[in-house]
């Protein structure tokens, strides 16, 4: 049946067939989350909806997503919904979320009905992938994989099993992991306060109560280990499932409870039955020291609960589900060898208990792996499998995360911004820089110029007080503080050219008159030093902060000084470049679109071809040697890239991806070419999953950027350098997000 009062808009759409939500299960979670994360993603242009499947009893109140229903039950109904789906233009696929048994018949074959009839492309994600299947069974899913466009699974031995076993290609299947939140790495100490539990060593087990759950087996591992951490208390989370609720009862709960008077554990084993939340889930998970994953089920091919903890970054002692062996690979977690075997249990929780530093080894391991699963990366990979049957949309997104400076208020103490941290949480010991301090000075004034923020102004003020601090009598500016009594004595051209960048921007840009002045002071201070600077990144660097400050006076001075930088940068260019290396050096390292940036803002004030001819030709070279596919990959720090060398792929930084974001903007602005500000936008899709792991290296959730992209993960802690490169590339983009008509 189709939805009453639905009314459908102009635009295109994709559809999940799947239960929903005030359905109680977690493929109608999944269905949620996944529709979510893609609406959230890549609505307007694309619009992700359901259609929910009802129970034959009667029909649910729903929210908006949902456009149609179907009675599982009902062939008719799933015949005229595909018709339905046929003769509307703004449907261009159809993804169905597959369990067996969901959609009613015999192996749930009903949904034969609807692939016989739709004229869509679809693609099936299956949850479940038995091994040696019956032939019935084989048959069914057969049909259905004959049906699709394109496979989704969550594993990678589901591949194995469905080729193996079931004779489906494996060049129509793809791999796509449960989707998670994003949740902080944090120890479990911060929530279990909240949630009254503190002091207690906490076990976790989660999910709707049925008797696969195998918990007595958990429940019978308690007594030796309570006797050596009488603190121990093991959690058991979440209502009975509906279905078993409906058939027996509380039976199974009362036989566990039973159990656990049987063995004296009333102080160590907690019930909450009752409807958990996300949020709630999460700050539970995030405050047990151990997650217990009991299923009885060896081929579980997937687990929402399991991903969910692996995600939040937790110890996990499983059983021998065939999904576990993958997920929890590589010392992730710790898989017990057999079902129903209270002692194995026993053996792998003490393990767990008696080695903190173990503990912490395998929540960083499954919290690195798990970046790959939440919902952001997850969406982003559901949309390229998508586009690889219908072009749907591309997958560079111009609908960019909202901009937050909490994470880069959480790194700023009353001396200044904080070199680097642990994950989110900042690292005193690692002290300060002129660098990081210059570059967030620029980020706030420019955040305040968008916003008007108080809090953006007290921050400025406390950035260009750090500068302040660092310049000596002679102009000159010291990098590195320990701490604000102590500093390393340290010079550094880049620094100084990043410090007489700031103060530039900061006279032109700042709307606070106390902030102009003293930023003009320390300006002029620091001038007579700019002819002794060597470094060509310095001098770009001093370049954009002359442009800025020639803005604001129209001095000689400056534009004097730009053409002399500018001079020395092409003759840089000229010195080094070759047939085939276009380039101001001889070799590629950090920041290197700065150098071209300058010359296209050099070239706004001098109107010197040959400043526009360099900067167009190097930017050029570093574009192609850098995009692949229209994909960025920045040089990795892990070795650069001699002339004469090999590129160094991995370790790539934030302060690269945003050095080709400004760039390319400066390039916009000096031609009015549309070309580069499509590439600025390319460039910046590389911080939101456009690259080699297709993972989000901005953080929505603190506001803060991942320091830098690996061969095989992220490194997760969220350094000044790299959060403030992003805010910076982020706020260019929000000041020309209309981009070129």
């Amino acid at each position: 049946m189709e939805k009453e009062g639905d009314s459908i808009s102009n635009d295109t759409k994709i559809c999940f067939l799947s239960n929903y939500p005030p359905k109680e299960c977690g493929l109608a979670t999944f269905t949620k989350d996944i529709t979510c994360a893609m609406n959230k993603k890549f609505n307007p242009k694309l619009r992700s909806r359901v259609i929910a499947l009802n129970d034959p009893e009667g029909h649910n109140r729903y929210d908006n997503r949902v456009i149609f229903q179907i009675t599982r039950n009902s062939p008719q109904e799933y015949i005229e919904i595909a018709q339905k789906i046929n003769t509307n233009e703004e449907i261009k696929l159809v993804c169905i979320q597959h369990e067996f048994g969901l959609f009613g018949g015999n192996y749930g074959d009903d949904i034969l009905y609807f692939l016989d009839a739709i004229e869509k492309p679809v693609i099936v994600t299956f949850h479940s992938v038995l091994p040696n299947p019956n032939e019935e069974r084989k048959k069914i899913v057969k049909k259905i994989s004959a049906k699709a466009s394109a496979i989704i699974v969550m594993a990678n031995i589901a591949i194995e099993i469905l080729n193996r076993d079931y004779g489906i290609e494996k060049s129509k299947m793809y791999v796509i992991h449960h989707g998670t939140p994003n949740a902080k790495f944090i120890s479990p100490d911060q929530y279990k306060k909240k949630l009254n539990m503190e002091g207690k060593t906490v076990i976790l087990t989660f999910g709707l109560l049925s008797r696969g759950k195998g918990i007595e087996y958990m429940i019978k591992s308690l007594p030796a280990l309570v006797e050596k951490n009488p603190n121990l208390l093991y959690l058991i989370l979440g209502e009975t499932h509906p279905n078993v609720r409906m058939n027996e009862g509380e039976s199974y709960r009362n036989e566990l409870i039973e159990l656990v008077k049987q063995l004296g554990l009333e102080k160590n084993v907690k019930f909450e039955n009752r409807y958990v939340s996300l949020k709630d889930l999460i700050e539970h998970i995030l405050a047990c020291d151990i997650y217990a994953f009991t299923n009885l089920e060896r081929e579980q091919i997937t687990s929402g609960t399991l991903a969910y903890a692996t995600s939040c970054g937790r110890p996990i002692v499983s059983t021998p589900i065939i999904y576990a062996e993958e997920l929890l690979a590589q010392e992730r977690g710790i898989i017990i060898s057999n079902f129903k075997k209270p002692e194995k249990f026993t053996k792998a929780l003490n393990k767990l208990l008696s080695d903190p530093s173990l503990r912490n080894r395998m929540s960083e391991a499954a919290y690195a792996f798990g970046r790959q699963m939440i919902w952001p990366n997850v969406a982003a990979r559901h949309l390229n499998v998508f586009n690889r049957v219908v072009q749907l949309r591309e997958e560079i997104t111009k609908k960019y995360p909202t901009i937050k400076l909490e994470h880069l208020k959480r790194m700023t103490d009353s001396f200044g911004c904080i070199q680097f941290s642990n994950g989110s949480i900042p690292d005193k010991k690692s002290g300060y820089t002129l660098d990081d301090n210059a570059r967030a000075l620029i980020s706030t004034v420019l955040y305040h110029n968008l916003s008007k923020s108080q809090i953006s102004l007290n921050l400025s003020k406390k950035y260009l007080e750090f500068i302040e601090k660092t310049q000596k009598k002679d102009g000159r500016f010291i990098n590195t503080f320990i701490n604000k009594n102590k500093n390393m004595g340290d010079y550094s051209d880049d620094a100084i050219g990043r410090a007489i960048w700031a103060l530039g921007y900061t006279v032109e840009r700042s709307k606070n008159k106390l902030i102009v002045n003293k930023a003009e002071d320390l300006f002029d201070k620091a001038f007579p030093i700019i002819k002794d600077i060597e470094s060509p990144r310095a001098k770009a660097f001093i370049i954009l902060g002359l442009y800025h400050h020639y803005q604001k006076y129209g001095r000689k001075r400056d534009l004097e000084m730009i053409k002399t930088l500018a001079d020395s940068l092409c003759i840089l260019y000229e010195k080094c470049s070759s047939k085939d290396w276009h380039w101001f050096e001889s070799g590629l390292s950090y920041s290197n679109a700065k150098l071209c940036e300058a010359l296209f803002m050099a070239y706004l004030e001098t109107r010197n071809e040959k400043h526009l001819e360099v900067a167009e030709s190097s930017l050029h070279f570093l574009s192609d040697t850098v995009f692949i596919n229209d994909e960025l990959h920045p040089i990795g720090q892990d070795g650069w890239f001699d002339k004469n060398g090999k590129k160094a792929s991995f370790d790539q930084q934030p302060v690269d991806a945003a050095s080709m974001v400004s760039a390319y903007l400066a390039a916009y602005e000096a031609t009015e070419d549309k070309h580069y500000h499509e590439k600025a936008v390319l460039a910046f899709n590389w911080f939101l999953g456009r690259n080699h792991l297709k993972q989000m290296i901005y953080n929505e959730d603190t506001g803060g950027c991942y320091d830098g992209l690996g061969e095989h993960s992220v490194n997760l802690n969220q350094g000044a350098e790299s959060t403030i490169c992003y805010l910076l590339a982020r706020l260019r983009l929000e000041e020309t997000k209309k981009g070129p008509n």
